[in-house]
């Protein structure tokens, strides 16, 4: 499936159809482009100095305008163990009620709760028996929508997240995928509800500006989309975001339906 380039002014992102783009003047229509450079995205407005936690307001917006702007951004989770800090390079976009594909779709539940309450916390969730993932919480309390963190590249604490991870077979696999993503930064259920904008936190959310130096200055970041991984409703919408070319990127699947098995006497 061929991505589509993201183009964006205000690195606002991608707008769905008939919705409000952050920083531009009315609707865009089905397929608009917020204005700028085709395919660059610029440093964002709501960049933070460097160690500083993103600014709350940050996540209170739509999913699908939070998430091309977390690209870029670190997230790091600070144990006993040492600081483990992954550079976001793959995220998708969920809408909550009005999205088949969130959990948040038949309302609220216990497992849910956190994406109803305050943007800025984390929704981790257990899955397939084995593995965690990790989401951040957008729009204002009351309205479900969250942005799930797909992959990254460890930028500081590697060791400690090779540890977590010692089938790793390279570097930029340690956190390729959600759940690599989650084991490589030591994320679990008892994160659930973390405030990644509070500087005492152990996770937090830093700005694009704090790890821009990681990158080569006269590099443009060009952002793809296309459509989530592994979801049944709401399959083609392309609300999954990723940095072009960044190695760290995880492989597109789309959703595979179990057959069942013919059972005969």
């Amino acid at each position: 499936r061929r991505a589509r380039r993201v183009g964006c002014g205000g690195s606002r992102g991608v707008v769905p159809p008939g919705g409000r783009c952050g920083g531009a003047r009315g609707v865009v229509p089905p397929g608009g482009r917020c204005g700028g450079a085709r395919g660059v995205v610029p440093p964002g407005r709501h960049s933070q100095p460097a160690m500083m936690p993103v600014a709350r307001d940050f996540f209170a917006r739509p999913a699908v305008e939070v998430a091309p702007d977390l690209l870029g951004a670190v997230i790091e989770h600070q144990t006993a163990a040492g600081l483990v800090a992954v550079r976001l390079t793959e995220v998708e976009a969920y809408a909550g009620e009005s999205d088949p594909a969130s959990h948040a779709y038949r309302g609220k539940t216990r497992r849910t709760a956190v994406m109803f309450g305050p943007p800025g916390h984390a929704y981790v969730y257990f899955t397939y028996g084995m593995h965690f993932c990790v989401n951040l919480v957008c729009l204002p309390a009351g309205t479900a929508a969250a942005v799930l963190l797909r992959a990254g590249a460890v930028v500081e604490g590697e060791a400690l997240a090779r540890a977590r991870r010692a089938t790793s077979r390279s570097g930029a696999d340690l956190a390729s995928g959600p759940a690599r993503l989650c084991r490589a930064l030591g994320i679990d259920s008892s994160l659930n509800g973390a405030d990644v904008c509070a500087a005492d936190s152990p996770l937090r959310v830093r700005g694009v500006s704090s790890c821009r130096n990681t990158m080569a200055r006269s590099a443009e970041m060009r952002i793809a989309t296309g459509p989530r991984v592994g979801v049944t409703g709401a399959a083609e919408v392309p609300w999954r975001f990723w940095v072009e070319g960044a190695p760290s990127v995880s492989a597109y699947r789309p959703h595979a339906r179990r057959q069942r098995k013919l059972v005969t006497r």
